[in-house]
């Protein structure tokens, strides 16, 4: 039980998390489990996930930082396009070494081996959305999930994977 303890203290330090947005593209292409795989294998933790049909209301208030942009109708109808997997990912500096996993905004200039580097078409069509920052991501989960959808776990590799030593 100490050990048990102990754990869950260590691990509740690590608990930072990012949404993430497979989008309709990545959906249509079959790369929902690339993605999980990425997040996975890096060490994260899934503690939510839906698969939706994204109404524009929803997503007008996701992207209303764009709302002034020129492209923002078009990224509107392609992210109601088809549906789309949403979810968050928990674990240490999720929200920095998210961006890293999933590459540049453009395809073409994202490094091999992250998400859209490898699997990206081009801008307007990169598989998946990460929370820019960790207030981003606060917005975005409270936007599309309720607090019992998210479900914090402890999973026996925490502790392990966490561990400053």
């Amino acid at each position: 039980l100490s050990l048990y303890a102990s754990m869950s203290s260590a691990v509740r330090a690590f608990r930072e998390r990012t949404f993430i947005i497979v989008k309709p593209d990545g959906v249509q292409r079959g790369l929902i489990g690339k993605v999980v795989s990425r997040f996975e294998k890096n060490g994260f933790k899934l503690v939510a996930m839906k698969f939706l049909q994204a109404t524009e209301e929803t997503l007008k208030k996701h992207y209303e930082e764009l709302s002034q942009r020129p492209f923002f109708p078009a990224l509107i109808k392609y992210m109601q396009m088809g549906p789309i997997v949403i979810m968050v990912w928990e674990g240490k500096d999720i929200v920095k070494r998210a961006r890293d996993i999933i590459g540049a905004t453009d395809p073409l200039k994202s490094s091999p081996g992250t998400i859209r580097g490898d699997y990206g078409i081009a801008t307007g069509r990169n598989i998946v959305h990460g929370s820019d920052s960790l207030e981003s991501s606060k917005r975005e989960i409270k936007l599309w999930f309720s607090n019992a959808e998210v479900i914090p776990w402890d999973q026996a590799l925490d502790d392990w994977l966490n561990r400053e030593n």
